[in-house]
């Protein structure tokens, strides 16, 4: 068959990758991103058992739909769908295996991309459903077989770029979406987990997989939107670089709930009633799939919390544990926290008690992949004081979980709202230091010590800064529970001296945050956090003696 006789089959819609099929997904897509989601999924099901684009997307939609409202019936029937898709895919590699014409072969470099994703995709619906050990060797599988076929696609794209045909925009992004997405996520695990996936086959660059999703962003394909919300993830969360990918999406999407998602992290760089109002704008936009709305939910929680308006941000977090299934132990602790900031005597809404709920905490642990999420496992230790007949309070629990969740960093170029968490912290130093002491003493003033340092660091008091965090150091053998302190004092006194250009001594204090202490709360976050910080300092001297230690 000719490139010329293919184009005109193409163009009929005979091709499970023809011009219309995938115009009617991309209309599809668009629906989707435009709040219309019963009219994209209808537009996709007449075709879903012959068009492996149409299969791919329709059940991605439900897998999207699976996360969002966390609900078994939906984790089985998307999980279903997409072993269909995959399926559908399967069967043009098999068929095309038969023949070896230039439009057959386009087609199976089609049908082997839109399986790569199906893999996946259909692993992460593994880990989230299943907690036995067998489930969860099946989805590394999976993923390992995706990586693999994402792998030797894009090795054959780049040896053959004359071999190129119609819709071959797709193909591109489709591969690098999975290359991209592959090798940034593998980037930053710490070295020696990547080394064991290295024996395993695995690799990662993250500048590498930045150039592949920022390829994917920016041209008109299938695949735009998942490496743009993959970037803008990468920007917002993990490193709080605003990106500009925000603006440069199509503008039909823009009034989609995925802007929601979009806005996430943009909360540094505006004005928190500015952000307040977008995010509300995205409650209205669309009241078909109301799990979208939770994003807003638990973003106008964090607005409000660095505000310091804690009623306000009680109510987002009600809202959240009344209808979201994510994190129910989460939510009902940030509502205890958010109660407990408030003066002894003020009256709470809806009367409840945040003792109460404090104690409730620990019955509404999940499991997901089979493991707790390290957020809810930290609440419910930060709980248990309050199972005592006398409790005692926690200090500051609205603030401490924002440490977990990067909170100070938001804020750091908003120096009205630091001041204001300072003074919070300030006052709940002045309450602590004129109570009876208790066995929680210690850990409490070294918990102020350690967001007061934040603060102090974010208006660059940096002497004053630095004397919070090493009195976390210093006080480390009488903290008796809270043993996260310390390696995250020790790491945040390590960006202080690498922003002052003392990388030998933040070397020094990153290696021994890393190797001398472990099994605290959120390690994996601050190993992280302690990768990321090594890497860094590792790409900007040229002495790569100083880090061989790690």
């Amino acid at each position: 068959m000719t490139l010329s006789s293919f184009l005109t089959y193409s163009c009929q819609g005979k091709c499970s990758f023809s011009l219309v099929c995938l115009e009617e997904c991309m209309e599809a897509l668009d629906l989707f991103l435009n709040n219309h989601f019963s009219e994209s999924l209808d537009k996709l099901r007449p075709r879903v058992k012959e068009s492996m684009y149409h299969a791919l997307i329709y059940a991605t939609v439900l897998e999207m739909q699976a996360m969002m409202t966390f609900q078994q019936d939906d984790i089985v029937n998307a999980g279903n769908t997409m072993k269909s898709a995959q399926e559908v895919c399967q069967r043009f590699q098999i068929a095309t295996d038969r023949v070896c014409g230039f439009a057959e072969q386009l087609q199976a470099l089609h049908a082997d991309a839109c399986y790569a994703e199906c893999l996946l995709q259909r692993a992460a619906l593994t880990f989230l459903q299943d907690e036995n050990m067998v489930s969860f060797i099946k989805g590394g599988i999976k993923v390992r077989n995706s990586y693999l076929i994402y792998k030797e696609l894009h090795t054959f794209l780049q040896s053959n770029s004359s071999l190129q045909g119609p819709n071959h925009i797709h193909l591109e992004g489709g591969v690098s979406f999975g290359i991209g997405a592959f090798n940034l996520t593998l980037s930053m695990f710490p070295p020696r987990l990547l080394k064991v996936l290295e024996f395993a086959g695995f690799s990662g660059d993250k500048e590498y997989g930045l150039s592949q999703l920022n390829d994917g962003a920016t041209t008109n394909n299938l695949r735009s939107m998942l490496c743009a919300l993959l970037l803008l993830c990468y920007y917002t969360f993990l490193t709080f670089i605003l990106g500009t990918l925000l603006f440069t999406t199509r503008k039909p999407r823009m009034r989609s709930v995925w802007a929601c998602g979009l806005l996430v992290g943009c909360t540094v760089m505006m004005i928190c009633h500015q952000a307040v109002v977008l995010f509300e704008d995205g409650c209205k936009a669309q009241q078909q799939w109301k799990q979208f709305h939770h994003m807003c939910y638990w973003e106008l929680m964090w607005c409000f919390t660095y505000k310091c308006v804690w009623r306000m941000a009680y109510f987002y977090a009600d809202l959240l544990s009344n209808e979201s299934r994510w994190s129910k132990a989460m939510y009902v602790y940030m509502k205890a926290a958010y109660l407990s900031m408030l003066a002894p005597g003020e009256a709470r809404p809806f009367g409840e008690d945040e003792v109460e709920l404090f104690r409730r905490v620990s019955t509404f642990k999940q499991k997901i992949a089979g493991k707790s999420p390290p957020t809810e496992k930290f609440a419910i230790r930060k709980a248990r004081r309050y199972k005592a007949s006398c409790p005692v309070r926690l200090p500051v629990p609205v603030l401490e979980m924002m440490y977990m969740w990067n909170g100070f960093s938001m804020i750091s170029k908003r120096p009205e709202l630091t001041e204001g968490m300072l003074q919070t912290l300030v006052e709940a130093e002045r309450t602590l230091l004129e109570s009876p002491v208790n066995e929680y003493s210690m850990d409490d003033r070294c918990v102020i010590h350690l967001l007061k340092g934040l603060c102090l660091k974010n208006q660059r008091h940096i002497q004053a800064a630095e004397e919070c965090f090493n009195k976390v150091y210093n006080s480390e053998k009488k903290i008796k529970f809270d043993h996260y302190l310390v390696p995250n004092a020790l790491l945040e006194l390590s960006v202080v001296y690498i922003d002052m250009g003392r990388k030998e001594e933040a070397i020094k204090l990153l290696v021994k945050a890393k190797t001398n202490y472990k099994e605290y709360s959120m390690e994996s976050r601050t190993q992280f956090r302690i990768h990321a910080a090594l890497s860094k300092l590792k790409a900007d001297t040229s002495d790569q003696d100083e880090i061989t230690p790690l």
